[in-house]
């Protein structure tokens, strides 16, 4: 019988309704496996600890798994036959081995598996457990693959697709800019160097001018034994450059370390565009993108308006109960708020103290006040508890509309004396004012 480790975590970045496969006949390094991967990945596992325990796992529904780890040698399974059998069922294949030398590096290579990871060290489990979320994360990962040689453009597409990654392919650089413009998501080009239309330099440096380092990573790729053609990639403005014909192993690395560079790159942005307590947009996030936001609605012929939320008694409820009661509060408010306006094309931040800001592009004041109005209902239903004793949390709000030759500071100040107003009226509620 398979064993079946059913605790889960919330799934976060790897979000998916099917399970992974763990095959491994050492009771214990199954155990500890699948306890790691269980705490970082949070998915449902099946583990298997022979090639007929797969067998019965599988055979009713190999869609059922997103991903198995196979050992290589299972003792009725001696040379990879579990791997074979996996890989044959379109499930992405990592392979761990306690036995590793060329031939045996030979024969795992010979099947289309993402990765392998021989149990030689101390690390072993560390990398596995890493070669694992780095497969589910290429998921999230768009490459797009150049080359007007259409056997190699081919061949270079199916490594990746095999790494899990989601290829785009193009046979010109002409093509490639215009996949380019059509699929923002597209996250790292690799380029041939030589093309008729246009050479890999030439290629890089278009995307240079229209695409920073940061948010599109360019990888050059050669048969060319010129040293230099190395060289030209990176002047042109190439992020790395491989050789070719592939060692498999190395394009692999390569391209992940590029996508990992590149997601850090992202994690650091996100960081300093987001308030540390609540988890919403800063003041600095909302000022730099809500004016792109509202001149995208105007293209639209579209009004926009602007909401700011005060928490009611907030300084009273902080200098009576604490600071901590005020984080507790604030992250309430703000939870609350970003469930009620999730969905939406709004911008919600936290701008200060108890304040938060929402912009809504494309709607009017009279749309705007009722979103507010549904938000001001939301955050009256959040209570927090000081002791024994439940409080009931209330917020006002104020609602200023920008229209086709508005201000948004102009707004803003609207809004403010909107605030204000909506304070000066008893609180709990919501009020507009013309900017």
């Amino acid at each position: 019988m398979a064993y079946r480790a059913t605790d889960r975590l919330p799934q976060g970045p790897y979000a998916d309704d099917r399970k992974i496969l763990v095959v491994e006949d050492s009771k214990t390094y199954s155990l500890a496996l699948c306890r790691r991967l269980i705490e970082e990945v949070g998915l449902e596992l099946v583990a298997c600890r022979s090639l007929n325990e797969l067998h019965e796992a599988v055979t009713e529904n190999a869609a059922a798994y997103t991903l198995a780890v196979v050992d290589l040698n299972l003792p009725d399974a001696p040379r990879g036959e579990a791997i074979d059998f996996t890989v044959q069922r379109g499930i992405p294949t990592i392979v761990h081995t306690g036995s590793f030398d060329i031939e045996t590096r030979n024969r795992i290579m010979e099947r289309d598996v993402i990765d392998y990871v021989p149990k030689d060290s101390e690390f072993a489990l560390d990398t596995l457990v890493r070669a694992v979320k780095r497969a589910l994360t290429n998921r999230q990962t768009r490459i797009l693959v150049v080359d007007d040689v259409k056997a190699t453009r081919r061949l270079l597409a199916h490594m990746l697709t095999v790494q899990q990654y989601d290829v785009v392919e193009a046979d010109s650089g002409a093509e490639a800019l215009s996949l380019l413009e059509a699929n923002p998501d597209i996250r790292l080009v690799v380029s041939d160097y030589n093309m008729p239309d246009m050479d890999g330099y030439e290629l890089t440096r278009h995307i240079r001018r229209r695409f920073s380092a940061s948010g599109l990573r360019v990888i050059g790729v050669s048969s060319s034994s010129d040293r230099m053609v190395s060289v030209g990639f990176l002047k042109a403005g190439a992020n790395d450059f491989i050789s070719m014909p592939f060692v498999p192993e190395e394009l692999q690395c390569r391209i992940a370390s590029n996508a990992e560079t590149q997601e850090q790159i992202a994690q650091l942005r996100n960081l300093a565009s987001r308030d540390a307590l609540t988890g919403l947009f800063n003041r600095r996030h909302f000022f730099e993108h809500a004016p792109g936001l509202i001149a995208e609605a105007r293209a639209r012929r579209q009004k926009s308006a602007v909401a700011i939320l005060d928490i009611d008694d907030f300084k009273q409820l902080n200098d009576s109960h604490g600071h901590d009661l005020g984080d507790r509060v604030l992250a309430g408010v703000a939870r609350c708020i970003a469930q009620s306006v999730d969905g939406s094309s709004s911008l919600l931040a936290r701008i200060g103290g108890e304040e938060f800001a929402i912009l809504f592009p494309g709607l009017d004041a009279k749309a705007a006040m009722r979103r507010s109005d549904h938000v001001r209902l939301d955050v009256s239903h959040e209570t927090v508890m000081v002791g024994e004793h439940q409080i009931a949390l209330t917020a006002s709000i104020g609602v200023a509309e920008i229209d086709e030759n508005g201000s948004f500071d102009q707004a803003l100040i609207a809004a403010d004396r909107a605030l204000y107003a909506a304070k000066r009226e008893g609180r709990n509620r919501v009020c507009v004012q013309a900017a």
